[in-house]
Formats: C-alpha cells, sequence, structure tokens
C-alpha cells in the first residue's frame, strides 16, 4: 500500500467519527434541548464536511506530494469555522450558569 492510500484510509477514519460523534450531541441535544449539544453537533458536521472536501483535493492530505496551493487554504475556513462554533459553545455555556 502506498502512503496515498494510508491517508484516504486515515481521512475516512476521521471523517466517520467526526460523523458519529455529530450524530452523537444531536441525540443530545434533542434529549436535552440544551444549545451545548446543537453547536458541538454541528461543529463535528463541519469537521467531517471539511475532511471529505479534503479529499477530493489534490494536495492537502499529502504534503508530500505538491505544496499546498493557496487556492485550497479555503477548505481551512471550514475547520475554522468548527473550532468557532466549540468557542462559542463552551462560553455559552459558562455565561449562563451566572
Amino acid at each position: 500500500m502506498t502512503s496515498i492510500n494510508y491517508t484516504f484510509f486515515l481521512a475516512g477514519i476521521s471523517m466517520a467519527t467526526f460523523a458519529a460523534s455529530g450524530i452523537f450531541f444531536l441525540k443530545l441535544w434533542k434529549a436535552a434541548q440544551d444549545r451545548f449539544f446543537a453547536f458541538f453537533a454541528i461543529a463535528c458536521g463541519l469537521l467531517s464536511l471539511e475532511r471529505v472536501i479534503a479529499l477530493f483535493v489534490q494536495g492537502v492530505l499529502d504534503p508530500q506530494s505538491a505544496p499546498l496551493p493557496e487556492s485550497t487554504s479555503w477548505i481551512y475556513l471550514i475547520r475554522l469555522l468548527a473550532f468557532l462554533m466549540i468557542v462559542i459553545a463552551i462560553v455559552g455555556k459558562n455565561m449562563h450558569k451566572k
């Protein structure tokens, strides 16, 4: 197996893990009706989507094959949005405790 096959395999595992985590948080949100779980479900969905998109963009998952062109850096904005959702969820949860 070449390194690119391992890269696709690991990207698939991380995509499936994020998707499963998103479904888990979605179920928790439905049970508790807490915004915190909804934000985490959205963040996990975005991270899963980012992995799927990265599979189709050459050079993102295999940095040894080609340098990362500036035209593909927009993919990381999806990851940034997901992490911002997590930060918003945590800050919002801590603000409501007062």
